[in-house]
């Protein structure tokens, strides 16, 4: 019997539990449930950096209408705060499944995706970098609050910092303007440990963004920051086993009828205004909203202290990888 597998599987299924009951505590969140699949064509799926392939399908009953596995919940669970009449100050969290086609194998990367989607009700002035600042806390002292409940239960080490560390993309290309953004965001979590970088997907000085995004969920062309852009970010933990930054969640305040006109004029993307989603937003019959996602298989990785993420979900594998974590007497799920 593969008891070091059993073993894993106990700790990940108090770990997903324990996080997710502290994420709800922290951030006023009810539990919802979630769809696998999205209609095409409504401008509802996430289009993560634009690049992508979806799966997709044709429903029957719909006379073969295609439908698209999602990429994330980034759009619809803002949907359903208003269907659900949300208040300010209260939100939704749902297990998010997805397969992504296109990502590159890694230690960190399968075609699965598992993360927690989460959206949260706010008032327009509250689109703020303070309040962005502040749902970063509350997350991370979610986190650490798993953290020492695992340690207490299973023994596991402690070793995230007292608090996070905030900076700018831009202030992290002046600080290593020479080095590329991974590098970037290696050099910084690992001087501090815990970081949130803010700013992710407009142009930064050297005219290039440091990551992608999508332009219409996340605002990240708000002037918030001595003349820089962004109510949205990254939150990156410097991780001891694979000795790089590993990102845990992205996230951010999300876009505005105007900001969502400016971010899709910027990305030459002005067609989609026309989708339902959009529509909607436009009307202003959607809530401004903060929200994210939260890998699970990523947060279980850290906390377990798993050098691959196979170690912590079922996926499927090519036969290199699979030789190569059997050589290094790694158990795949």
């Amino acid at each position: 019997m593969k008891t070091d597998i059993l073993t894993t599987e106990k700790q990940l299924l108090f770990s997903k539990k324990t996080f997710r009951k502290q994420l709800q505590k922290h951030l006023n969140l009810t539990q919802v449930s979630a769809p696998i699949a999205v209609l095409e064509g409504t401008g509802i799926n996430d289009d993560l950096n634009g690049h992508e392939r979806c799966v997709n399908f044709p429903v029957k009953a719909l006379q073969d209408r295609k439908a698209v596995v999602v990429n994330s919940l980034a759009k619809w669970k803002r949907c359903r705060l208003k269907e659900l009449e949300m208040q300010p100050n209260s939100g939704i969290i749902t297990d998010m499944r997805a397969i992504r086609p296109d990502e590159d194998y890694s230690p960190i990367h399968s075609i699965y995706v598992d993360q927690w989607d989460w959206e949260k009700v706010i008032t327009p002035e509250e689109r703020t970098l303070a309040s962005l600042k502040h749902t970063v806390k509350a997350i991370f002292k979610a986190l650490r609050k798993t953290e020492e409940k695992l340690h207490k239960k299973h023994g596991i080490d402690k070793k995230l910092p007292k608090e996070i560390t905030f900076i700018h993309a831009e202030d992290l290309l002046k600080m290593y303007p020479d080095s590329s953004p991974k590098e970037r965001e290696n050099k910084i979590t690992k001087k501090f440990g815990a970081v949130f970088l803010i700013g992710i997907g407009g142009a930064l000085s050297n005219g290039e963004p440091h990551d992608g995004r999508a332009p219409d969920y996340d605002d990240w062309s708000t002037p918030t920051l001595n003349g820089y852009s962004g109510l949205n970010g990254d939150i990156l933990l410097w991780n001891p086993i694979l000795k790089h930054a590993f990102e845990i969640s992205s996230m951010g305040i999300r876009v505005s009828p105007e900001t969502l006109m400016q971010q899709l004029k910027i990305r030459n993307q002005l067609e989609k205004q026309h989708f339902y989603y959009h529509q909607l937003l436009l009307k202003k019959v959607l809530p401004a909203s903060i929200g994210g996602g939260i890998g699970q298989s990523r947060i279980c990785m850290f906390l377990l202290n798993k050098k691959h993420i196979g170690e912590i979900q079922s996926s499927i594998w090519d036969t290199g990888i699979m030789e190569q974590c059997q050589k290094e007497k790694i158990d795949l799920l």
